[in-house]
């Protein structure tokens, strides 16, 4: 039963948001304040996070900010902010999606879903153990660990798979849509941009230019060579 985490200072979201989760079977945990949010993070050990943006004593942005120092939980954003640099600040310091308040709770139920069903399809349970390597890079994907010119290169799930979508299709253009539909799944209703700025983290952390190109008014490509 995967257990999820929902921070909001408002009891009516709080509310509606568990009586939508709980009947789907999963474990709910609730934080009205960024503070208690992030002690709730550390003791519950959840699967998942919802996380309001503007929340009293620490807001999300900065809870967020120390909550990845040390976990790479899958976090989903809520935000009454509209405006695109408020949606990309979030996305900048470590959130792996975003809702708009007000939001449908079913849109929301269901990028839940859709990121449980991901995070537990990429665990690599069983099977033959698959790497994926290249002049520069390896990725073990059922450990999902990745090295560069063999120093070891952290990346949070999203990051991850979004390097794994791109590395087995070494050499072919990806769009934008492309990697939603592989990274995110078919339930995604968010905004486009989300890929663009993951993959700025994920090039920063690999430590070079010239592994993940971009085409113009396309999408990417990964570009190491295959051994």
């Amino acid at each position: 039963m995967a257990k999820i985490l929902v921070i909001d200072d408002e009891p009516s979201i709080t509310k509606l948001v568990s009586a939508y989760l709980k009947p789907e079977g999963y474990e709910v945990f609730t934080a009205s304040d960024g503070n208690a949010g992030l002690k709730a993070a550390r003791a519950f050990k959840p699967d998942l996070i919802i996380l309001d943006i503007m929340l009293p004593g620490m807001d999300g942005i900065e809870l967020l900010s120390r909550l990845r120092r040390e976990s790479d939980v899958y976090v989903i954003m809520l935000t009454a902010k509209t405006e695109e640099t408020d949606k990309i600040v979030g996305l900048t310091v470590g959130a792996d999606d975003y809702v708009t308040k007000p939001f449908s709770p079913r849109e929301l139920v269901a990028r839940v879903k859709a990121a449980l069903r991901r995070i537990e399809t990429g665990a690599g349970l069983g099977g033959e153990r698959s790497v994926l390597s290249f002049k520069h890079v390896r990725m073990d994907v059922d450990a999902r660990k990745v090295s560069v010119d063999e120093k070891p290169v952290e990346l949070t799930a999203i990051e991850f798979d979004l390097l794994k979508a791109l590395a087995e299709n070494h050499g072919r253009v990806l769009t934008r849509e492309q990697l939603l539909e592989k990274v995110w799944g078919g339930e995604y209703f968010g905004e486009i941009r989300v890929v663009d700025v993951h993959l700025g983290h994920v090039r920063q952390k690999l430590g070079r230019d010239d592994l993940i190109a971009t085409v113009r008014g396309v999408g990417y490509r990964f570009e190491d060579e295959p051994l």
